[in-house]
Parts: structure tokens; sequence; C-alpha cells
């Protein structure tokens, strides 16, 4: 039965809706989103780099974190405002492996260095006379190597694991880019490994470092409420991890909805609504919630626009 059955070169991205008008709209807030995580990405990177003051591990992590955001938005987002633009996408198989890879890569690396982030505002409150010992620039660099290497690795899998598959005859993707569990639906192989894969080994990559994160609040928070006494004195630790924590929750809540639960063979529509947030929405939010948090930040971005107007 195989045989007289085409092989699929290519995919049509079906994107997120086909009513015009909506489509306008739409086309308008995404592309004033992926906009602001540019600039605001961008401006945050340049900052850290230029600003000797800002040239601390909770910087380092957070230039690496913007980083990963304007890559992070770059995959997906351009792709979608296209459909918005014309209609339904074709992308080529290659393509599609190429979207699957790197919106991985760089999704999982932002779930490992947000624990390394947690890891590093414990030390700063629970143990601050080791701070500049136990986050040496050597412990920084390669608590960000292995973040992006972690990330590389699973993604490598997961591209290789797909790339496996045969596709033929159905080509339609109710996305708006390529992930995995759209694409599985698709193929005319039998998938149950690549299922697996996507249970045991995402599941892990997303909530080994979700635990790691939790784990380091709750040391900090018993820290604080044990050691300090005074009440101002108890908040000023929690002022430099709300941003993180902010973060935190903005790129956890929707990412455990979409992948924790088993995945069934099945693909829902809120599946989609769960990736806009995290492809378009949070990382247009990310430098703006570490600016207007933190007063070190918003002084640094002043000095650097005074230098350049």
């Amino acid at each position: 039965a195989m045989l007289n059955q085409t092989e699929v070169s290519e995919f049509i991205l079906l994107g997120l809706t086909d009513v015009p008008g909506l489509q306008h709209l739409f086309f308008v807030s995404f592309l004033l989103l992926y906009l602001t995580s540019l600039l605001g990405n961008g401006a945050i990177v340049s900052m850290v780099l230029s600003e000797p003051r800002l040239h601390t591990p909770m910087y380092f992590f957070l230039g690496n974190l913007s980083c990963l955001d304007i890559f992070y938005s770059t995959v997906t987002v351009p792709k979608m405002l296209t459909g918005f633009l014309f209609g339904h996408q074709p992308i080529s198989l290659g393509g599609c492996l190429a979207q699957l890879h790197f919106f991985h890569f760089l999704g999982s690396t932002e779930a490992v260095l947000l624990a390394a982030m947690a890891y590093d505002r414990y030390v700063a409150i629970c143990d601050p006379l080791r701070y500049a010992l136990v986050m040496s620039p050597r412990t920084c660099l390669l608590l960000a190597v292995a973040s992006w290497s972690t990330g590389f690795v699973h993604a490598v899998m997961h591209s290789v694991m797909t790339s496996q598959l045969s596709f033929c005859g159905r080509n339609h993707i109710h996305h708006f880019f390529c992930d995995i569990k759209p694409l599985l639906n698709l193929a005319c192989s039998t998938t149950s490994l690549n299922m697996t894969l996507l249970n045991v080994v995402t599941t892990s990559v997303v909530l080994g470092p979700f635990t790691l994160i939790v784990l380091s609040y709750l040391y900090i928070i018993s820290f604080v409420l044990q050691k300090v006494r005074s009440q101002e004195g108890r908040w000023k630790p929690f002022s430099t991890c709300a941003a993180h924590l902010t973060i935190v929750a903005l790129f956890y809540i929707p990412v455990l909805s979409n992948y924790a639960p088993p995945s069934s063979g099945g693909f829902p529509k809120r599946d989609v609504q769960v990736s806009l947030m995290y492809s378009a929405v949070t990382p247009a939010l990310n430098p703006l919630i570490y600016t207007l948090r933190n007063q070190e930040v918003r002084s640094a971005l002043k000095k650097m626009l005074g230098r350049n107007l």
C-alpha cells in the first residue's frame, strides 16, 4: 500500500486564522510584539556588553536570555507574519525540520538557563559572602555552555527522530510553525518511539529545571524567613527575584500545560494558543519585566541612550 503513496516534500502551514479582518489585526499585533522583542532584547544584550557595572553573573545570564529570546521569536514569528499577509505558507520538509530543531533547541535552553538563574539568586541571597567565589566567571560560563548544549542535544534528538518518519498524502499543518506533535499527526509511519521520547525526554528537560527552580526558591524563602528579622530587609531579596520569578511563570505555565500531560495522538487548538504565548508574547515581555523591576538596568539604559542620542 505504501508504494503508490507519494512522499511529501513540502508542508502547508495553515496559520492562526482564515478570517481576513482578524488576519490584519493579528499581523499588526504580532509585528509590534516582534519588534518589541527585537528592540528590548537587543537593548539588554548591548547594555550588558557595554556597561561594566552589569558585568556580573545575574546580568551575564540575563544577556544570554535576551539573546535566546531574539532567536526564539525569529524562528516562528516572521513566517507567521507572512502567513497573515499571504495566506497559507508552504514550507519544505528541510525548512520544517530546521524550524522544529531551533524551536526546541532555544526553548529547552531557556528552561535550563532559568534554572541557572535561580541558582544564581539562591547563592546571592543565602551565601552572599561566598557569592563571588561560587559564581566565578568560569562557573557562569560553564552553566551557560551547559544550558545551550543541553538544549542543542535535546533538539538534535527530535529533529533526527522526526526526519526518520515518512510523510505521504496529508501535508496540512494546523499550526503557525512546524512543531513535533502536528508533524507526528501527519506521519504515515509508526510514531510510538517519537511519542515516547516526547513524553519522557521532553518532559524531563522541562520538569528537571523546573524542580531546581522550585527548590532554589524554597531555600531562599526559608532562609529569608529564618534569618532576616526586619520587614524591609525581607523585601529586598525578593525584589531581585521578582523579575526572574515573573519570567519563570510566563515561560513555565504555558510550557507545562503544553508538554506535561502525556501527549496522546490528538492535537488540540489550545496547543496553538499556548505556543503563541511563549514564541511571541513572552520574548517581548521579558526585557520589559527586567527593566521595570530593576534600577541598575534602567540607569544603564538611560546612559546608553544618552551616548547614542
